[in-house]
C-alpha cells in the first residue's frame, strides 16, 4: 500500500509542466519589438476612443490588446518599453472600469501596476511616477468602495 502511494506521488510530480525555456543570451525574439509597437498603437487608439466617449470602441481595442500584452510579457523578461505598454493598457482599462463604477475591478488593474512598478529594477523617475499614479488610482477606488 505504501509503495502504491509513493508511486502515485511520483507520477503526480512528473505531471508538472516544464519550466519555460530560458533566454541564455538575453536576446528577444525577432517579433518582439514590432509587437510592442503594435501594442502601443492599439493603446493610443483605445485611449483616443475612450477620451472621445466611444466606450464600445475603446473596449474592443482593450480586448484586442490584452492578448498582445500577454504575448510580450510571456517572452521572458520584458523590456521597459513592453512593461510600460502593458501598464498603459492596464491603466486605461482600470480607468474605464472606474468610469463605469466597477470599483473593485478597477482597483485590481491599478494594483497590478502598483506591484509592477514597485518591483521593477532598476528604479527610475518614470517607474516612480507610475508607481505613485497607481497608488493614487487605488486610493480613488478606495473612496468609492468604503
Amino acid at each position: 500500500m505504501r509503495w502504491l502511494a509513493l508511486a502515485a506521488v511520483a507520477m503526480l510530480c512528473g505531471c508538472a509542466s516544464a519550466p519555460p525555456p530560458e533566454d541564455h543570451e538575453g536576446a528577444l525574439p525577432p517579433w518582439y519589438g514590432q509587437t510592442v509597437a503594435q501594442l502601443n498603437e492599439i493603446n493610443r487608439q483605445a485611449e483616443s476612443a475612450f477620451e472621445a466617449g466611444h466606450s464600445d470602441e475603446a473596449a474592443a481595442k482593450v480586448k484586442q490588446a490584452q492578448s498582445i500584452a500577454a504575448r510580450v510579457l510571456g517572452a521572458g523578461k520584458p523590456t521597459l518599453e513592453a512593461a510600460e505598454a502593458t501598464a498603459d493598457l492596464d491603466d486605461l482599462y482600470g480607468r474605464m472600469l472606474l468610469a463605469n463604477r466597477n470599483y473593485g475591478w478597477a482597483q485590481m488593474f491599478f494594483q497590478k501596476n502598483r506591484s509592477r512598478w514597485k518591483n521593477w529594477s532598476p528604479q527610475t523617475p518614470e517607474t516612480e511616477r507610475r508607481f505613485k499614479l497607481a497608488e493614487s488610482e487605488i486610493a480613488e477606488c478606495d473612496k468609492h468602495i468604503d
